[in-house]
């Protein structure tokens, strides 16, 4: 059941960050994106001293990480 909320939760925030950084891109990107956002923007929040928590939480940390990983690879 974990990996299903972590599947439900990724593919949300992939969208979202797909949104606000203006990408465009398949459900399966969103998903691993909305995943591995969600590692990096978890990483951000505890060093800048905040403690995720909730869906809410999970969401939020989600795509500011997802559109901090967008940010990076238009960079490269």
């Amino acid at each position: 059941m974990n990996i299903l909320y972590s599947v439900f939760i990724g593919a949300i925030c992939g969208w979202l960050a797909e949104i606000i950084m203006h990408s465009h891109g398949s459900l399966i990107r969103n998903i691993i994106l909305g995943i591995i956002g969600g590692i990096i923007g978890s990483t951000i929040f505890h060093f800048l001293g905040f403690h995720v928590q909730g869906t809410f939480g999970s969401i939020i940390s989600g795509v500011v990480g997802s559109c901090v990983l967008i940010w990076i690879t238009r960079g490269i």
